[in-house]
């Protein structure tokens, strides 16, 4: 049993999870009151330089149906306001949502001292589009034979018998929506192995708990993988000129 110990160990130096230079959690909150519990080594801005809003990949994410993950925005969103790159605006459930509220207030459902005004929605000055390719390789064959030729624990060749290598890469694409030019972009990736002994993971991915991004081996390589991509972004970002913007969302201090 100690020598099937060491063989363990030995496959985690090899295969250790991997974000640029290591793995980081994707969690936490953002918004008026700053960034809270963000990831640590996230890169951040000294101010927002535009406002963005966020673009699904036309061609769609392949891996989404197959491991029951949800849209990778909803992980981009996180990052872009921690970040304080960008003043993040929806173009997606949220606009519908407030389309549905102009509607209501002419035709007259709202109460009279509503809120809803026309032409307050704020402009999207760059989109930001997201690209991702999830690869899952079966090395267990591979092990399990060698394991099962070894002395004493050949018998324990089976617990290798589902060892995967899991890697994500990400892209990150930002275009100016008044020129139609591409400033920036950026890739990032990271991989981690599933030992698949009771969902195992070697490596520190962390855990992100949005949506089923902390609930899955797959979800959190790709999430340290967008991590990855976004902090190769925001050097990019930060030369860029601070456009025109609206006042900030009032608050209580």
């Amino acid at each position: 049993m100690r020598i099937l110990l060491l063989i363990l160990l030995v496959l985690s130096s090899c295969r250790q999870s991997e974000k640029g230079q290591g793995g980081s959690e994707v969690s936490g909150s953002a918004g008026s009151a700053g960034a809270k519990n963000a990831a640590k080594d996230l890169m951040r801005c000294a101010a927002p330089v535009a406002t963005v809003a966020l673009m699904e990949d036309p061609n769609g994410y392949a891996y989404m149906s197959r491991y029951s993950l949800p849209s990778p925005l909803t992980l981009v969103r996180l990052l872009m306001q921690q970040s304080g790159c960008f003043r993040v605006v929806d173009r997606s459930a949220g606009i519908e949502a407030a389309k549905r509220e102009q509607e209501l207030e002419q035709s007259g459902m709202l109460r009279k001292d509503q809120t809803i005004r026309k032409r307050q929605v704020i402009e999207a000055q760059y989109t930001m589009l997201t690209t991702i390719v999830f690869s899952e390789k079966n090395a267990g064959d591979t092990f399990g034979g060698i394991v099962s030729r070894l002395p004493v624990v050949g018998q324990f060749a089976g617990l290798l018998g589902n060892v995967h290598f899991k890697e994500a890469q990400t892209v990150l694409f930002l275009t100016d929506n008044e020129t139609s030019e591409q400033v920036a972009s950026a890739t990032g990736s990271a991989r981690a192995t599933d030992l698949g002994a009771g969902g195992l993971v070697i490596g520190s991915l962390g855990g992100s708990a949005l949506g089923g991004w902390g609930t899955t081996n797959e979800g959190k390589v790709i999430a340290s993988a967008l991590l990855d991509s976004f902090n190769n972004l925001v050097p990019q970002v930060q030369v860029l000129m601070q456009k025109q913007l609206p006042a900030p969302v009032p608050t209580k201090r």
